[in-house]
């Protein structure tokens, strides 16, 4: 099996290779291998050329390439390959897919390798409203396929057809290595083009085979509003597969789940929740609206609302949000909380711990049943290096209290709101560091008169 990769993809403008583009979190290229690999090929090569190491290395381990180091065409890339598969014996088929088609299912490939007795080589086609920029599919009087012609060598006639080719083959192997050997550049671009193949072998008598596809399944992505379409055909049908597994959704237009994250069925999901990477959602939690979880675990009866989670682990029975960020490293175990503009790092709340509003929390460890006042900043970094602070179980921290690393507050002790904490506190004693309070009477009238004074007409 070969899937042709190698190309640029200018019309993208991007500095990404064309297959590398992702959509539903998975490269372009790697969607086809899987259709791919559900017929389990005795081999698989994989084109690479512009960019050959950055598609490399987001190939699945294992993945066999083949370097075509100057692009010459499609023809010049499918002999690359054959040279990269070695001896084949003639009768054995070759299959060849693109890897900038996302859409293309493990059915359409097993339709496409379903060679029959006498058949020489089978081809995709689709009846498109617009074919402009595709291959036309020429056929004879009967209906048989006769030839591919490229759009840009295609006469005002051809161009009217609108079956166009897909660019996924068959072919039996002998035919395939003699036929590429017979294909020439004389075109519009001075490229050996794989289309070819099939005019060869048609006028030598060959029987071919074209498989009807849905225009959908064999779209190429050639720019940014195709990817954009291609996400969107691949969200709803993640969304439809969760939604028909149990996992409640109010608007799946409005929700985005890549293809390697995990959602438990009586999971409940709200608009605009963005689901990334190596993400897991239990069973019976609510995410969203508008919530960012990137490589992150969201417990069983959890809620997680209007929140950024990054590389963060939310145990069960935990409330996170609204107006929260979990930066890599936070771990929250049961029933614990994270609530209105609370910032963690590297943080890890015991059960039941609650830092419930306008908090920064970093290289800490806060022990059960803890509680976190408003204001409360763990001061972790000197300008140099990071230090931990750690808060016992059941501990009361003040409100607008400064925690300053390395510093460990004791289990079930106190500091008082407005407090800088500079040494470790012991267990059960309140802490109060603050200058005391002066009062100066009559202050303020004095004040009132100096300033009108200085400005009468005020």
């Amino acid at each position: 099996m070969i899937i042709l990769a190698a190309g640029q993809g200018k019309r993208m403008r991007s500095r990404l290779p064309k297959v590398a583009h992702e959509v539903a979190g998975r490269p372009l290229v790697n969607w086809v291998i899987d259709a791919a690999t559900t017929l389990q090929p005795e081999s698989l090569v994989v084109v690479v050329g512009h960019g050959a190491e950055e598609v490399g290395a987001i190939l699945p381990p294992g993945t066999r390439t083949a370097l075509q180091a100057e692009q010459h065409g499609t023809g010049h890339a499918t002999k690359v390959a054959l040279a990269e598969l070695g001896d084949l014996d003639p009768d054995d088929v070759v299959v060849i897919l693109y890897g900038d088609t996302p859409l293309i299912t493990s059915d359409l490939v097993r339709s496409l390798a379903a060679f029959e007795e006498g058949e020489a080589l089978r081809m995709v086609t689709a009846e498109v409203d617009d074919p402009s920029g595709y291959g036309r599919v020429v056929r004879d009087p009967h209906g048989s396929v006769i030839a591919v012609v490229e759009d840009r060598d295609a006469d005002e006639a051809q161009k009217a057809i609108r079956e166009i080719n897909a660019g996924f083959y068959s072919v039996r192997a002998g035919l395939l290595a003699e036929s590429l050997g017979q294909i020439s550049p004389h075109n519009d671009q001075g490229e050996y083009y794989l289309t070819d193949v099939v005019g060869i072998l048609a006028a030598a008598g060959h029987r071919l085979t074209a498989v009807r596809a849905a225009p959908e399944e064999v779209a190429g992505i050639n720019s940014q509003d195709q990817l954009a379409e291609a996400q969107a055909a691949k969200r709803r049908e993640i969304n439809q597969r969760l939604m028909e597994s149990g996992v409640w959704m109010l608007d799946p237009d409005r929700v985005y789940i890549d293809a390697t994250v995990t959602v438990e069925p009586g999971a409940r999901i709200y608009p605009d929740t963005y689901l990334r990477g190596d993400t897991r959602v239990a069973a019976g939690a609510e995410v969203g609206p508008d919530v960012w979880a990137e490589d992150s675990t969201i417990g069983a009866n959890s809620r997680v609302w209007y929140a950024v989670l990054r590389s963060s682990v939310v145990g069960e029975e935990c409330q996170v949000g609204p107006f929260a960020s979990l930066r890599p490293g936070t771990v929250m175990e049961r029933g614990s909380k994270i609530g209105t503009f609370v910032e963690t790092k590297n943080t890890t709340l015991g059960e039941g711990a609650k830092a419930p509003h306008l908090s920064y929390l970093g290289d800490a460890t806060v022990g059960s049943r803890a509680n976190i006042g408003a204001g409360t900043i763990t001061c972790n970094y000197d300008g140099i290096s990071k230090y931990p602070t750690v808060i016992g179980e059941g501990a009361f921290i003040g409100s607008d209290t400064m925690l300053v690393a390395p510093v460990t507050i004791g289990d079930g002790a106190i500091t008082g709101a407005g407090s800088v904490i500079t040494r470790d506190v012991s267990p059960g004693a309140l802490a109060v560091e603050r200058s005391d309070q002066v009062e100066i009477p009559g202050y303020a009238e004095r004040r009132r008169s100096r300033k009108s004074a200085s400005d009468p007409e005020g």
